[in-house]
């Protein structure tokens, strides 16, 4: 009994151990499908030619990270960044102020809209709920015309602060999983503080803030996420207006039929340079991302 209790040990062992082998075997394939177009990227960046068809650039240089805010015209004279083609330094600021505007409004309505479902029950709770939901459901581009007509009559189209507007508006829709971290914090603090005297108010901003420190944080990187590598409705809002574009617009625009040749590398520096502060901003910020992620699936 003992030996074919022995036999079969090492037989489940052994399946396990070939199991994990074909799971990493299959992870390690994807994840060198997943990071090599960002290698590529980088790659190229520091390549010296303009060629988009080879991986290893044939002499290396810094100059296309230079170039997208000082460029060069055919005889190498330097170009200023106000007759550039492509002036990017105005573009990375205009995502700057767009996206970090539009993250403050959008989390601070999210975490107000959240506290207020999860707290208080009032008539139209459910109905307001499952509207929310539904709205959700369609994609944000279907309301591109109207929202242009709209920011026309105010008199804000191709602005940023029509931008940051149309980011922040819909932020609302954006609470279920703020509701769902604000479910787990016991009511017990709110009756506590009640008691006490405090406002909704007061338990809002100085009682249950400070604990949510988690879901703020995620709340705050996605909704700066969104603006910050949006191109679709910038493209649509902005149209020609190249001194209001944002980085997602102008480095899409440098890879047209007439620009491919000259800046595809410029491209490549650019869309490095881009992704930097928001990998930065995501590996300090990823225990507290993590913790609001799974604290807002708990309860719905």
């Amino acid at each position: 009994m003992t030996n074919t209790q022995n036999t079969m040990k090492t037989g489940y062992a052994a399946k396990r151990q070939a199991a994990n082998i074909a799971i990493y075997i299959i992870l390690t394939v994807m994840v060198i499908v997943w990071l090599f177009p960002i290698v590529w990227l980088i790659l190229r960046s520091f390549s010296a030619d303009g060629a988009y068809n080879a991986i290893f650039p044939s002499n290396w240089t810094f100059d296309n990270y230079i170039r997208l805010f000082n460029d060069y015209d055919a005889a190498g004279n330097p170009i200023s960044q106000e007759d550039m083609p492509f002036p990017y330094g105005t573009w990375i600021l205009n995502t700057f102020i767009v996206a970090v505007c539009s993250a403050v409004v959008s989390t601070l309505i999210i975490l107000m809209i959240s506290y207020a479902f999860s707290r208080l029950r009032f008539k139209s709770r459910k109905a307001l709920l499952n509207c929310g939901l539904i709205l959700g459901m369609f994609p944000g581009f279907m309301s591109m015309a109207a929202t242009y007509s709209i920011m026309e009559i105010f008199g804000l189209k191709q602005s940023l602060v029509g931008l940051v507007i149309v980011y922040s508006a819909g932020a609302g829709l954006g609470y279920q999983v703020s509701k769902g971290f604000f479910d787990t914090i016991p009511r017990s603090l709110d009756e506590a503080a009640k008691i006490d005297g405090a406002t909704r108010n007061q338990i809002f901003w100085v009682i249950i803030l400070p604990l949510s420190k988690p879901i703020i944080v995620y709340t705050a990187l996605t909704t700066f996420l969104s603006p910050w590598a949006d191109y679709i409705f910038v493209s649509y809002f902005m149209k020609a207006n190249k001194e209001n574009w944002t980085v997602a617009v102008g480095l899409y625009n440098m890879l047209d039929n007439e620009h491919i040749g000259r800046y595809f590398t410029v491209f490549c520096a650019g869309a490095v340079l881009i992704a930097i502060p928001i990998t930065i901003l995501f590996i300090i910020m990823q225990r507290f991302y993590v913790a609001g992620v799974t604290g807002g699936a708990v309860k719905g």
